[in-house]
Order: structure tokens, then sequence, then C-alpha cells
């Protein structure tokens, strides 16, 4: 179940244009083969922690690079990037420490969203593509 709701949360930032040019490039396709999922995601439990969970994290709003890292895409793709982007496309408030389970939201949707993009979920759990507007 929570993987759908995921998958819905993906599929309606897939429809705002600057959220879907971003994929993982080369580079990052290659760390995730190289270091899996699981290594990722312990990189964004981490990178989450220090950059975007405190309640004013430093350089709020440029504090995301724009590659370099899978989860770093990713952030960006998801709209996790900052606490604004996090507040407008989340629901979650600025100015306070995100919780466990605000932390773990945004693990797991930057997570399943690069399992996506790098064509590792498994077949039948994409989350459906946004409707045309043509």
């Amino acid at each position: 179940m929570k993987q759908n709701l995921l998958d819905h949360r993906l599929a309606q930032l897939s429809r705002i244009p600057f959220r879907a040019k971003f994929h993982l490039r080369e580079p990052e396709r290659a760390f995730v083969d190289a270091r899996g999922m699981e290594v990722v995601r312990r990189h964004a439990v981490e990178l989450i922690d220090s950059r975007l969970a405190p309640a004013r994290p430093r350089k709020d709003g440029s504090q995301t690079p724009w590659g370099g890292h899978p989860v770093f895409r990713a952030q960006h793709a998801t709209a996790t990037c900052c606490r604004t982007c996090l507040r407008i496309n989340h629901g979650i408030a600025k100015g306070h420490e995100l919780t466990a389970t605000e932390r773990s939201y945004v693990v797991d949707i930057i997570c399943r969203w690069i399992e996506i993009d790098q064509g590792s979920a498994p077949k039948g759990t994409r989350p459906p593509a946004p409707p045309s507007l043509f």
C-alpha cells in the first residue's frame, strides 16, 4: 500500500515539467549498479538528516547539488531538495525539525524514484504515465 501512495505522488510530480526533466545520468546509474539500493538508501538517510531535516537547514534553497550522487538528482525530481519545495509539494511545514515519519517519507520517495528511474522497479509496479495533455 505504501508503495502505491509513493507511486501516486511520483506520478503527480512527474506532471510538473521542471521535475519531469530530471533523470539519473550515467555516473549516477553506475553508482546505483555498483553499490546497490541498500547503500543508496543509507546515503539518503544521512543526506536528509544533515541537509534537510534541521528546522533551519544551512543554505536552505541551495543546499542540494544538481548531481554527482543519485540522491541529489532524485531530490530535485521529487521536490525534496529544500524546505520550500517540501512545503509546496508535500505539505511538510518549514521551521521545525523533520519528524522520524517525515524523514522516512522523504527517504522512501527518493529511493522509489531512483528505483523507477534506474529501471530496477519490479515489473507492474511502475507508476502510471501522466495523462497526455493533447
